[in-house]
């Protein structure tokens, strides 16, 4: 049986070595959330004090990525991404033996995450503008769908693995754990042999910001996708984060009925990475504005207290969708974007997806409590119906044409 052209990509050395660096730092991602929040509440038992340390990283992160972008456009990627990675190695360790040896304190813990937080807006534009250098241009979606597969793998492995060290030893060791896998992928980013980073000439910073921002509004489709689908759409998702666990508690059957809700969405989105390995789209913009409007489903089930079961199809769907979309968009801003800009027009992405998300959480809860919890929903459900429509019928959107061939 021939293997899929995608999976013949971790037979390239350089794409292998990148693969699987992330991957173990994926499934450290998704340790922190559960290792963090039980530590501090093993530390204060206080919820309120649980929210902040999990928004920590998130505003330093959204601040730093648009200066991340212009430090990867200046100087070597991989350099930058195996500088933010001891970085977060050393926070996340200093975390682990403050939790170990039982003299932590609150305020050091959210100060440390801010540290993580930083980092983390520093490594991801870099990391996509890294990735175009590790595969052949023909091969950028499946190494994308791969990737995508990853992120996936970490966010089920992650928390897992997670629950079983905090109940076994402890969240320190869990932070610990995290913090070695940061190591894993400086080591793996530290062995890659990639093209001589050119760099551009010297000018002042927000010169360089401000270069990077013609890249990204000079491109119609690029902004439109961003503000839409990035800035506007990630409002509206926090509907069905927000919202979802109130109903789970009070119509569902509690935890339970939530946690196989996330699990099923999980589940779509490697799916997703599964089919972007095989499809060829000549206009992937189209695709991707269709594939995220699958949202809609979940929010439409959840508002009507469909029974577990159907939301949980729903969320399967609505994971895919995102995953397919992900993979995609990932992929033409490599393949259009010069790679002299890359990094920062990445960044201005990242940062409208990275910054409207908690805006989107603080708004859902109050406006459910005026409107109503089903109405929000279906708001948010008529959003993405209607705007992913409205983005793919547009001819700056539909003339985006990828003629690539699959190697």
């Amino acid at each position: 049986m021939p293997v899929p052209a995608g999976l013949r990509l971790l037979g390239e050395r350089e794409f292998r070595l990148f693969f699987v660096g992330q991957s173990v730092s994926l499934v450290g991602d998704g340790m922190l959330t559960v290792a963090l929040a039980f530590a501090v509440l093993d530390l204060t038992g206080s919820v309120s004090d649980l929210g902040f340390a999990l928004a920590a990283s998130r505003a330093p992160l959204v601040i730093a990525v648009l200066v991340g972008g212009v430090v990867a456009d200046r100087l070597p990627r991989r350099a930058v991404m195996v500088a933010a990675d001891l970085v977060r190695l050393g926070t996340l360790a200093a975390s682990a033996a403050l939790l170990i040896s039982g003299d932590a304190r609150l305020w050091e813990l959210l100060a440390l995450q801010a540290v993580v937080g930083t980092a983390g807006g520093f490594f991801y534009p870099a990391s996509t503008g890294l990735l175009p250098l590790t595969v052949r241009p023909a091969s950028l979606q499946q190494a994308n769908a791969l990737r995508g597969l990853s992120q996936s793998l970490g966010a089920i492995v992650g928390p897992a693995l997670a629950g079983v060290l905090v109940a076994a030893a402890g969240p320190g060791w869990a932070l610990a754990a995290d913090a070695a896998s940061f190591g894993v992928s400086a080591g793996s980013l530290a062995l890659l042999r990639l093209p001589r980073h050119v760099s551009p000439a010297r000018q002042r910073f927000l010169r360089d910001l401000r270069d990077g921002w013609r890249e990204f509004r000079s491109r119609t489709w690029v902004w439109l996708e961003v503000l839409v689908a990035g800035a506007c759409g990630n409002i509206f998702t926090a509907a069905f984060t927000a919202l979802g666990p109130a109903i789970a508690k009070s119509h569902l059957g509690g935890a339970d009925a939530w946690a196989a809700v996330l699990a099923a969405q999980g589940a779509g989105g490697f799916l997703g990475g599964l089919l972007v390995l095989r499809l060829r789209i000549s206009r992937p913009l189209v695709a991707v504005n269709l594939a995220w409007g699958l949202l809609v489903l979940p929010d439409i089930l959840l508002a009507l207290i469909a029974p577990t079961a159907a939301i949980a199809a729903g969320a399967f769907v609505g994971g895919c969708g995102l995953a397919v979309a992900g993979s995609l968009w990932e992929t033409t801003l490599q393949r259009r974007i010069p790679q002299a800009a890359l990094s920062r027009v990445s960044a201005y992405d990242w940062f409208g997806s990275l910054a409207f998300n908690p805006l989107g959480l603080a708004v859902m809860g109050p406006l459910a409590l005026t409107i109503g919890t089903r109405a929000t929903l279906f708001i948010a459900a008529s959003w993405f119906a209607t705007s992913s429509l409205a983005l793919a019928a547009l001819p700056t959107i539909r003339n985006v044409r990828d003629d690539a061939t699959v190697a």
